[in-house]
């Protein structure tokens, strides 16, 4: 059996689902009250990658320039796995799917069998990497998140159906995004927020992704493609 370290650095991706282009809405949900990470805050849909994710097959893979920003600052490339992470957690909080019609090439994995039953591949290009954030030191759980944007459009299937979804996030709903800094958020969340907000009409992936660095020594605001830009 093997013993996670709920101490360590965990890879993580986050979804930030957005719908409804003349007045963009986003997806969000309420972690539990017993939660030991971000209790009672209303967050996106995500959590930490599992070891089996770099061996789930994509039908279609992230845009190139994705998969290049997510090697960056990184000393080994989970690009494939980080993608296919985020469509799982997407699928298991949430009950929608990003993906297309075929078979799978083989064994279906326990936690895809649901996503695989509706007669769905996972697909990866319509998600843009928008942002990456390093949980502060002192927290109970520490994640190196990457932030993926994708737009409603692409899901397969009906968008407020969420019958599918586990209950790790309650209250499940579309946000207006000009109004979700009025909901219980984390701080990152804030600022990813606005970086969405910037961004919600655009559909290319950014050249340049923001990067919160936070490690034992200092805390860095960061740009993949960048330098630094404050400490």
């Amino acid at each position: 059996m093997t013993v996670i370290d709920k101490t360590a650095i965990r890879d993580a991706a986050t979804v930030i689902v957005l719908r409804d282009p003349g007045r963009p809405h986003v997806l969000m949900g309420q972690r539990g009250a017993e939660a030991a990470f971000m209790p009672n805050k209303f967050v996106f849909p995500g959590g930490a990658v599992d070891a089996g994710d770099a061996d789930i097959p994509l039908a279609r893979p992230l845009p190139p320039l994705c998969a290049t920003r997510l090697t960056e600052d990184c000393d080994r490339d989970l690009s494939h796995a980080i993608a296919a992470a985020a469509i799982r957690e997407l699928w298991e909080e949430t009950g929608l799917a990003l993906g297309m019609p075929g078979a799978w090439p083989g064994a279906v994995p326990g936690d895809w069998a649901g996503f695989a039953a509706r007669g769905l591949v996972p697909v990866a290009d319509p998600l843009q990497f928008v942002f990456r954030a390093i949980t502060p030191p002192g927290r109970p759980r520490r994640f190196d998140a990457r932030f993926f944007l994708v737009h409603a459009e692409a899901l397969a299937g009906d968008p407020d159906d969420f019958s599918a979804a586990c209950e790790e996030l309650s209250h499940l709903q579309w946000i207006p995004l000009e109004e979700a800094r009025a909901f219980d958020l984390p701080f990152i969340t804030e600022v990813v927020l606005a970086e969405v907000t910037a961004r919600a009409h655009d559909r290319n992936p950014p050249e340049s992704v923001p990067f919160f660095r936070n490690d034992d020594e200092e805390s860095l605001f960061l740009r993949l493609k960048g330098a630094a830009t404050g400490g």
